[in-house]
């Protein structure tokens, strides 16, 4: 008897060792008499980014070896789409010092009100103050303008963003942070800066609600910008000037061009074993299946094929393609796939030997498909063939999280306390 070894998606050499020995020192020590072979296919299978890399913006320098320039409103938007309300949170904690407002934060005779701010002595009776009527201009907006009427209702509903307009005006209305900004807003320019600030918080709370929804220019967003700061007393075409000052100097430090493209190139790069196993397989799959048919039938003897991930996948293709045309797999007596998406690609259409709905050939061998429920990579397989007696789910729980759980199987005994089961029944010996 032999059990032959299937790596999964993104393992390469080093990674492929140490797993293997593993399977081979827990197997050998439940089969003394049994060959425990590795089909290792990552080098030759796998993917690999065959132009270096070239088809990754920036991962590579330009023609003159120079970064793109930095795109300083990109970086602001991308931390206003993280966090909509963080220009009211600077204009709150360090906004303008105001009649009383001895400092950003006042002195220690100067008592803070939610609704006048620092010094409110100084407020004159009967006058609004500057933020607290932006404020209640913004309070007053319609929260679902019609497509049709003006050019607000219909840039809303022709960017996709108009579900989410409420909400983001409730949130950036009802939070603390509008209220401490307006607080300290005391004079009409500060006003001004202020509308900004809250028109982009909206501006922005609605695009994240959108999220891939919006169908938005960055044109048709700074007109939203400009269209609701004027609504509120604002000038729309000035930015603010403080808070600009505080959060693009952030932005351009968290979100440069140059910083984007590395993280880019780091995670194509470092996800390409991994996903590009999986697209390469789906392409070429059958350059994977005919060097493991040649590796199974290479010994004549009854084989356990074990495979994890991918390398599951593979083998019930594999062996289901053989039974399909009578011609199965010589020696081929027991399929333990381990952590597997044989059974979801099933159910999608995708698995590449069996349409959807379709019955397991015969001629398919026994199957046991070993999963964890914490594996977000693993799937159940006899629900999927109900009546199919060749076909049992094993559960096994390793206590870890995703990922590591999706590696973390071979280490567990009760793995190999079912295989030996499955051994038995099958009568292999």
């Amino acid at each position: 008897m032999r059990f032959l070894f299937v790596h999964g998606t993104g393992v390469r050499r080093e990674r492929h060792d140490r797993l293997f020995a593993q399977v081979r020192e827990r197997l050998t020590a439940r089969f003394p008499g049994a060959a425990v072979d590795s089909c290792y296919w990552g080098d030759r299978f796998g993917a690999t980014l065959g132009a270096g890399g070239r088809s990754v913006p920036g991962l590579r320098p330009g023609p003159q070896g120079a970064p793109d320039p930095v795109d300083a409103e990109t970086a602001e938007w991308a931390l206003l789409l993280a966090d909509p309300l963080c220009e009211l949170r600077v204009l709150a904690e360090a906004g303008w010092a105001g009649p009383g407002d001895r400092g950003d934060r006042g002195d220690a005779g100067d008592a803070y009100d939610e609704d006048a701010g620092y010094g409110d002595a100084f407020a004159m009776p009967g006058v609004q103050a500057a933020g607290a009527r932006v404020l209640a201009l913004l309070e007053g907006l319609p929260p679902a303008p019609p497509p049709t009427g003006d050019e607000l209702g219909a840039l809303l509903h022709g960017t996709g963003l108009a579900a989410g307009f409420a909400a983001a005006l409730d949130a950036a209305a009802g939070s603390a942070e509008a209220a401490r900004a307006a607080a300290r807003a005391a004079d009409e320019p500060q006003a001004r800066e202020l509308a900004t600030a809250l028109a982009r918080a909206v501006t922005a709370a609605a695009l994240a609600a959108a999220t891939d929804e919006a169908d938005c220019t960055g044109a048709e967003r700074d007109r939203l910008v400009e269209l609701l700061t004027t609504r509120l007393g604002g000038d729309g075409r000035v930015p603010g000037a403080r808070v600009a000052a505080v959060l693009g100097r952030l932005a351009l430090r968290v979100t440069t061009q140059p910083l984007l493209d590395a993280r880019r190139g780091s995670l194509t790069v470092g996800a390409t074993p991994v996903l590009g196993d999986i697209l390469r397989y789906q392409s070429r799959g059958h350059e994977l299946r005919e060097f493991l048919h040649a590796r199974i039938t290479a010994d004549p003897g009854p084989t356990v094929l074990i495979g994890h991930s991918l390398g599951g996948i593979a083998l019930v293709d594999l062996l289901t393609l053989a039974a399909a045309r009578g011609e199965a797999v010589p020696g081929a007596e027991l399929l333990v796939t381990v952590g597997s998406q044989a059974p979801f690609l099933h159910e999608l259409g995708a698995l590449t030997a069996l349409e959807p709905g379709a019955k397991l050939p015969y001629g398919f061998p026994r199957w046991l498909n070993v999963y964890d429920r914490h594996d977000v990579l693993s799937y159940l397989a006899a629900p999927v063939f109900p009546g199919d007696a060749r076909v049992s789910d094993h559960e096994v729980r390793s206590g870890q999280p995703f990922p590591a759980c999706h590696s973390a199987y071979w280490k567990q005994d009760s793995l190999y306390e079912r295989i030996e089961q499955a051994v038995t029944e099958a009568e292999i010996g």
